[in-house]
């Protein structure tokens, strides 16, 4: 790669997010003066096009080198400044999570008729893409939690946009008042590391950690780290779990998915509920991995935990989905059984497994994540057509609606059937790899786990598709103009069928990024980006 190409994928890690929010904080201001309805929905698409291109050049540069960017805020040098470290991993979750919110914005255009205020609403969710990427690409477990806030504040004024809803106002209130406590929570664990460790840059505390091992390994220092580490990791993963919908944290989720314009229903499955995904890897997996004071026994321990809560939710959100009467919340737990097949193979490390599972396990991750996000956009963006045309959200009051908009079914039958796992799609592939990481760690129970929450979701989705589609109409439907907006929906769909015809090169592409992240080469890669960093901005 060209020095230009890496001085610019360099500027753009620390650019894209404070630019994003720049633009968002002016958009109010703009509007007074461009007083034209549809232009804060146009303003945010070029904006959420900006942050996307951005996360694609950064995405391309750390895929094509292996190794991570650190790009030191105000040229302080990392830990004394806050910095971004980006690696493969979230340089797919960061270009991932930015494609999907320009799909969103398309969304929210076509929905803009039901906004009475839009410039407040792409406000909300341009700092919304702020917060998400700012939790991906951030290499501070402070900026971390600042990041959080600024996800969960922008995600309460969402939810809550429908402000003459009380269904709306009540889901989002219910949300923060949890979301508060659990980023408190999040602020007592960052105290306790900060005081243990005396800094708060992932890379750093990953670099002492290893090194603590080492000593305590040979009895050189004492054991209160291990004490201390556990109990900073167990206050941060219980935060995670909620932010990530994981049983039984799960409860805010259905209320909020059900309640909140529907745009930002397909934002809370497919960006918000992934950064808690995120967050519990990156602690176990590259700040306080196996190798650092809390040692294999806990972080098992901690796994074998998730693996259940995963397998529970799993379950759950697949019954539920069963005797739901609202498509919304129908999907909300659709969501809830798939983040749980998520941390169900994220556990894969609860007992010592070779690193070939490892990158097999988390490609699976990574694919079902991208198959779960576009599928749920797919599945809401439908969903609303049915849903204004039907004036209801009940099935049993949208009866053989899809009749009146066959191509709209049809994409709308995809992103089912991607969710359920049927072949060619890409849920089906990243279902597969879950299984056969299990199976290649000889894990049996495991493996059965991810193919009963799968078969269990089967009716659930069959429902959805009965009432909508296949049934015969229990009454006359308003006519709804979709114009050109159902071929995106028809793209959505084409990307899923796409992505799993080729899903040999993107299982390679995947695998690649995964080994350089998240096994002990990636430790390595992630450590000495952030000392080659230290020692630059330091002058040498």
């Amino acid at each position: 790669m060209s020095a230009v190409a890496q001085g610019l994928a360099y500027d753009l890690t620390g650019l894209t997010v404070p630019v994003i929010a720049l633009f968002a904080f002016i958009l109010p201001l703009l509007q007074k003066f461009v007083k034209h309805r549809l232009f804060p929905g146009v303003y945010a698409m070029v904006v959420t096009l900006f942050a996307a291109v951005s996360a694609t050049t950064i995405y391309s540069h750390v895929a094509s080198t292996g190794k991570p960017i650190v790009y030191g805020f105000g040229g302080w040098p990392p830990p004394l400044g806050i910095a971004y470290e980006v690696d493969g991993f979230n340089a797919l979750l960061g270009m991932y999570a930015s494609w999907l919110i320009v799909g969103i914005v398309i969304f929210s255009l076509w929905y803009n008729r039901n906004l009475d205020e839009p410039e407040w609403y792409y406000t909300l969710l341009l700092g919304f893409e702020v917060g998400a990427l700012g939790c991906f690409y951030t290499g501070d477990v402070f900026n971390l939690f600042v990041m959080i806030e600024v996800l969960a504040v922008s995600t309460y004024g969402l939810i809550a946009y429908h402000k003459n809803n009380p269904g709306s106002v009540e889901a989002a209130i219910k949300y923060a008042i949890i979301g508060a406590t659990a980023t408190t929570i999040y602020f007592i664990g960052l105290m306790i590391i900060y005081g243990a460790y005396g800094t708060l840059n992932m890379g750093d505390i990953l670099s002492r950690n290893i090194r603590l091992f080492g000593l305590i390994e040979v009895g050189l220092a004492g054991t209160a780290f291990i004490a201390v580490a556990t109990l900073a990791v167990s206050l941060s993963l219980w935060v995670f779990t909620f932010k990530a919908g994981l049983f039984p944290n799960h409860f805010w989720l259905p209320d909020a998915y059900c309640e909140a314009p529907t745009p930002v229903s397909a934002a809370l499955s497919g960006v918000s509920e992934i950064v808690g995904v995120y967050a519990a890897i990156r602690f176990l997996y590259t700040i306080f991995p196996a190798f650092s004071p809390i040692g294999y026994a806990y972080r098992g321990v901690v796994l074998a935990v998730l693996l259940v809560l995963g397998f529970l939710g799993g379950v759950v959100g697949a019954l539920m989905m069963f005797v739901q009467r609202d498509i919304k919340r129908l999907l909300a737990y659709s969501s809830v059984s798939h983040i749980g097949l998520l941390f169900l193979a994220s556990a894969i490390s609860f007992m010592p497994v070779s690193e070939e599972v490892v990158v097999i396990a988390f490609t699976a991750v990574l694919a079902h994540i991208i198959a779960h996000g576009v599928g749920k956009l797919l599945l809401f963006a439908s969903s609303e057509i049915f849903i204004e045309a039907a004036g209801t959200k009940i099935l049993d009051d949208m009866r053989g609606i899809g009749r009146k908009y066959p191509l709209v079914s049809m994409a709308l039958i995809a992103g089912f059937l991607n969710l359920m796992g049927a072949i060619p799609f890409l849920g089906f592939f990243s279902k597969l790899l879950m299984y056969q990481a299990y199976m290649a760690a000889g894990q049996v129970l495991p493996a059965i786990a991810i193919v009963v929450v799968s078969a269990l979701s089967i009716p659930g989705y069959a429902k959805a598709i009965y009432s909508l589609v296949l049934s015969a109409p229990v009454k006359e439907f308003n006519g709804i103009r979709v114009g050109a907006y159902k071929y995106f929906l028809v793209l959505l769909a084409a990307i899923l069928l796409a992505t799993g015809i080729a899903f040999t090169h993107l299982y390679a592409c995947i695998g690649s990024l995964v080994d350089s992240s998240l096994t002990f080469k990636g430790l390595v890669n992630y450590g000495q980006a952030f000392l080659e960093a230290r020692h630059v901005l330091w002058g040498g």
